[in-house]
């Protein structure tokens, strides 16, 4: 059984995308499960800190992302949207090359909260980062 309210496709995600810091480090939504969404981001300039290794903030950002959108796709788009409120990361593991690849799924989805678990992988498939978002749901205000 699906979590999402909106019928979203890969290709929505990824044009809503364009002209953002999500395009800019080259963030790709993959795949989107019955509860979960993926994206990948490369392991380059763009994400890379002066020491070679993949920077927090790209994991954070990677990790927000993925939360953000998927906590989007869970509510009803024409009266409320989601905000991030707080995320931390742990990082359990340098990568300086490659592909890290995301995987978003809720720990709550509450009417006026969300929380999401995201874990980000290797392309070894070795976790290399966990985070927890935590999402306010909004009500849209009228314009």
């Amino acid at each position: 059984m699906t979590i999402w309210k909106n019928t979203f496709t890969l290709e929505d995600l990824n044009s809503i995308a364009q002209k953002t810091m999500v395009e800019r480090l080259g963030i790709e939504f993959t795949e989107i499960g019955d509860d979960y969404l993926k994206a990948r981001m490369p392991v380059d300039e763009r994400t890379k800190q002066p020491a070679g290794l993949l920077h927090g903030g790209a994991n954070a950002a990677l990790a927000e992302t993925l939360g953000s959108m998927a906590g989007n796709m869970c509510v009803d788009c024409e009266k409320f949207h989601v905000v991030g409120v707080e995320i931390n990361a742990n990082h359990l593991r340098p990568v300086v090359a490659g592909f890290v690849e995301g995987i978003a799924r809720p720990i709550k989805l509450g009417l006026t909260m969300q929380v999401w678990e995201i874990k980000i992988y290797d392309e070894r498939e070795r976790l290399t980062c966990i985070s927890r978002l935590t999402l306010a749901v909004v009500k849209k205000r009228k314009s």
